[in-house]
């Protein structure tokens, strides 16, 4: 059934992949009115959570970013499919880093580095770095049920240099590469909601005190990592900026859970700035304290 579901999926995801940027986003408008005002998609937890986020805002206040989000969103997923296809110049227009510098300085240092980024306007596109870095590039994710698309999404990955590791893998191939020498810059995407345990950590994250991912924080710490953290601006449609900000030279010592605290404060920092960017389909603060 899996490969049923593939052969029939790729040729659409390929037609739509090889679209000029100008006619992809005009299907994502159609993409966008489908998903938002026929089928719903997920729109009562993107409500609720820019309701709990965004309490100093009106009903309209909020419905406008919701709209807006949406949009975005589908221009989101179909960058993505596009991702398959794409070349170098082209990513190289439509996702420019301001500052690679910092990372380039930073690999003379002889030290890999943890890079924090939250899901906010476009983290897929961040993999282009990899054509700057002299060090391997790890992205960090979960794997996909349907082996056909996760091959698919290491295929498309590989084009860019990018090594996916999964999850689950992320702690022994890290502590393996360490003790080989072998350097590389980790991204972690650690802004969603972590599995509640008595191990979580607390914080106060858009006013509501929730569980936070700790977990690169904790690699960087003992690995001896540098820690950076990339801003994604969105500029225009189909453009970003990246900019990198360096966290800490010296993970071990800084006090424990700080880094991952001022990890959600830059979040929080890009969500009030433009919070139609900011990925509100999931369930965020699913495990959640009083607001403060």
């Amino acid at each position: 059934m899996q490969l049923i579901v593939y052969l029939l999926l790729y040729p659409i995801l390929f037609l739509i992949s090889i679209l000029p940027f100008r006619l992809l986003y005009i299907f994502s408008d159609f993409v966008c009115f489908l998903v938002y005002r026929i089928i719903g998609y997920r729109k009562k937890t993107v409500r609720e959570n820019i309701a709990m986020a965004l309490p100093h805002l009106s009903f309209e206040e909020r419905k406008q970013i919701e709209k807006k989000f949406y949009s975005h969103m589908c221009d989101m997923f179909l960058e993505m499919i596009k991702t398959m296809t794409i070349s170098r110049s082209e990513i190289e227009k439509h996702y420019k880093f301001t500052n690679l510098d910092v990372i380039l300085d930073l690999e003379k240092k002889g030290k890999s580095i943890a890079l924090l980024c939250g899901h906010y306007a476009s983290y897929e596109w961040v993999i282009s770095m990899n054509y700057y870095i002299t060090f391997n590039g790890y992205g960090i994710y979960k794997k996909i049920a349907n082996k056909y698309f996760d091959k698919l999404v290491h295929d498309i990955r590989s084009k860019f240099k990018a090594i996916l590791i999964t999850t689950k893998e992320t702690i022994s191939i890290a502590e393996q590469n360490h003790r080989e020498g072998i350097l590389g810059i980790w991204g972690f995407a650690s802004d969603q909601s972590p599995k509640s345990s008595l191990k979580s950590h607390w914080f106060t994250f858009m006013g509501i005190e929730t569980p936070i991912h700790v977990g690169a924080e904790l690699l960087a710490k003992r690995l001896d990592m540098n820690v950076v953290f990339l801003k994604t601006k969105k500029i225009k449609r189909g453009y970003y900026e990246g900019t990198i900000e360096i966290m800490t030279e010296d993970a071990k010592s800084v006090p424990n859970y700080e880094i991952s605290e001022a990890f959600i404060k830059k979040i929080e920092e890009q969500i009030y700035e433009a919070p139609e960017y900011y990925l509100w389909t999931h369930k965020r603060w699913k495990h959640k304290k009083n607001k403060k």
